[in-house]
């Protein structure tokens, strides 16, 4: 249950109990009430509507329409209580009491600061209007309406905030038990069989020694990446993507990558790096040995794009859509996918014996905007 769930239904508490004012009012002077059967009339009208307005709001939430019609029937029975509720013996009547103020509370919790002092500005303006003009009462009544849509709307968004950073936290949590257990899966299997390649590849020669070689390289990869600071907390802080690529140096793979730290989130950066891997890996499945690749890292101020260039024999037009129609989904899922889940976009461009080329364009996200509901930039 969120805290927008707790606070609607404490609201409605409220509302029901504050109808109570105007009944106890009701009973206390009807005998010196102008029209008594108007005044129940009026009761039960606001009785009736907080009803299925409490009702409307559990159904559909704050929906703007909602509101205004709340806010609407609020300043309805403020005035016609002026009426209704007029006593043959007094110069003002009978009030509506602490029920208006639920139109407030629904306004601050629904917009925050901004949304619940218009409310009660709105709703203070209509009782000094309508019911004595301005004087200390009216004045006071003004004060308490504003102060509560205030205090209302600025606690509501701490504890909105509160409740998403404790999500976050949550969700953090989870993904790191989840990557341990992986990584414990990966050590128990996939890691043993590499292991095992090495070793039986190297024992027996020949080609079968090359496999062993790769699968060394593997294991070693792979180790490194599941004993990293940077698996276990993927989501946390920003990483230098330099540093996660570096690792792909060597006499076939040339980086060019600038002197200054090119830096992402972190959950960016690693799905950017997981896409790289698997474009070298490609060199190295489908290209013939001593294929050479080219990593190029640039960096601006919207987005990190990696190049990587083989002189491989290249593809044919149309051979990725074929292999995606066959189920060989490595480019599509491994790059594209990585890629484009977050907002980015992979081009690649090859032609029989001219190589492959795949640029792979990572965004920075843009800040959120703060608060929950804070749409009108009032909490």
């Amino acid at each position: 249950m969120g805290i927008e769930t707790q606070l609607r239904r404490a609201i409605t508490v409220f509302r029901f109990a504050a109808l109570g004012y105007p009944l106890v009012m009701c009973a206390i002077l009807f005998g010196v009430l102008v029209r008594p059967v108007t005044a129940l009339l009026l009761v039960a009208s606001i009785a009736l509507w907080t009803w299925l307005v409490s009702a409307s709001y559990a159904r559909h939430g704050f929906k703007t329409s909602l509101l205004y019609a709340d806010l609407a029937a609020t300043v309805a029975a403020v005035v016609a209580s002026a009426w209704a509720l007029e006593l043959s013996d007094r110069t003002a009547g009978i009030s509506v009491g602490p029920w208006q103020a639920g139109a407030v509370l629904v306004w601050a919790v629904s917009g925050g600061r901004r949304r619940g002092v218009i409310a009660a500005a709105v709703i203070s303006a209509v009782t000094m209007l309508f019911r004595g003009g301005i004087n200390e009462n009216t004045v006071s009544e003004a004060i308490l309406l504003i102060l509560t849509g205030l205090m209302v709307g600025h606690l509501t968004r701490l504890a909105v905030e509160a409740e998403r950073r404790m999500r976050q936290a949550a969700a953090r949590s989870a993904a790191a038990r989840e990557r341990e257990r992986l990584a414990r899966d990966i050590h128990d299997s996939v890691l043993q069989v590499l292991a095992l390649v090495q070793r039986r590849g190297n024992e027996v020669g020949g080609e079968a020694a090359e496999l062993g070689r790769l699968a060394g390289q593997q294991e070693e990869a792979l180790r490194t990446l599941i004993s990293s600071e940077s698996y276990r907390h993927p989501l946390d802080g920003q990483r230098d993507v330099r540093e996660l690529l570096g690792k792909h140096s060597g006499e076939s793979v040339t980086i060019a990558a600038p002197a200054v730290p090119v830096r992402l989130p972190s959950r960016y950066a690693h799905q950017l790096a997981a896409a790289v891997s698997s474009a070298l890996d490609n060199v190295r499945e489908h290209c013939p040995e001593g294929t050479h690749a080219w990593m190029l890292v640039e960096d601006d101020r919207n987005a990190v794009t990696v190049t990587v260039r083989d002189n491989g024999p290249g593809m044919a037009p149309g051979r990725l859509a074929e292999a995606a129609a066959e189920g060989r989904l490595g480019v599509a899922q491994s790059i594209q996918g990585r890629i484009e889940e977050l907002g980015g976009e992979v081009v690649v461009v090859s032609a029989p014996g001219a190589g492959t080329e795949v640029e792979m364009r990572m965004p920075r996200p843009r800040p959120k905007a703060g608060g929950h509901g804070d749409t009108d930039g009032g909490r």
